[in-house]
């Protein structure tokens, strides 16, 4: 059994609660335990990840958060620092799922969120655990 940290950027409620939701399943149907915290943004994810990591309290993490493009150059801003750092941290060996949904609108929000349908959350935290996994034959 495992600790994982889900983190999430909680900007649209009802997304969020479906991804959290998928990945809380995924984690708990394998027996690991689970504590979620909330950041105001994706933005916050890969340091709070970081800071997280410090404190050896987790073996893993999964980010979870929606990022839905907007009018502005904004999204990309988002969206693409978002996963680099999260993958910076992956490639510092952190066990990370990245459950950031970057779409167009809402309704591909709403299917990949829903665990009924595509179930990012619980990919990502399935992800998370291989990346576990990995880290463990490795050391």
């Amino acid at each position: 059994m495992a600790k994982f940290l889900i983190i999430e950027a909680r900007f649209y409620d009802h997304l969020n609660d479906m991804l959290v939701a998928g990945a809380k399943a995924a984690l708990k149907a394998a027996g690991h335990e689970v504590e979620v915290i909330t950041v105001p943004g994706a933005l916050e994810l890969p340091g709070t990840i970081a800071m997280a990591a410090e404190a050896q309290q987790y073996d893993g993490f999964v980010a979870i958060g929606v990022v839905i493009r907007g009018e502005t150059y904004h999204f990309e801003i988002v969206a693409g620092e978002s996963a680099r750092g999260i993958m910076a941290l992956t490639m510092d060996g952190i066990a990370i799922g990245n459950g950031i949904l970057t779409v167009e609108n809402e309704e591909q929000a709403l299917v990949r969120a829903d665990p009924k349908q595509k179930d990012k959350g619980g990919e990502a935290a399935k992800a998370a655990m291989a990346l576990l996994n990995l880290q463990n034959r490795f050391n």
